[in-house]
């Protein structure tokens, strides 16, 4: 079902956790999945300078959230508000057709995040 690189991403996952005092914080899920997402981030001088998730679902749940942080560590906020969830489904090297959602997930989740941390600007 899943192909070597999702597998591996979910087996080995990065960023696993919470951070400590986050400058942004954002959770999303799919009632008819049962997937949630968590994803933090400590973002200094606009940049984001870590990013770690708390997933509750299924293997493409975890593997995307794993990625999707990976991918947003060290991009300004702009950056990686540009992050869909298409890019992320390309770096895993794609997903079966009824697992796209957890990738939509991941690409909410930091933007929620994001808006969260603009929040705490004002």
């Amino acid at each position: 079902m899943y192909n070597e690189s999702v597998m591996e991403v979910f087996r080995n996952p990065k960023n696993v956790g919470e951070i400590e005092n986050p400058s942004g914080v954002g959770t999303v899920g799919n009632a008819s999945c049962g997937d949630i997402m968590q994803i933090s981030l400590k973002i200094e001088n606009d940049i984001i300078v870590d990013a770690k998730f708390k997933t509750f679902g299924c293997a493409a749940a975890i593997a995307t959230s794993s990625t999707a942080t990976e991918m947003i560590k060290g991009l300004s906020v702009d950056e990686a508000l540009k992050i869909t969830n298409k890019k992320v489904v390309e770096v895993l090297g794609g997903l079966p057709a009824q697992k796209l959602h957890c990738s939509v997930l991941a690409e909410e989740a930091i933007q929620k995040a994001i808006e969260d941390y603009r929040s705490k600007q004002k």
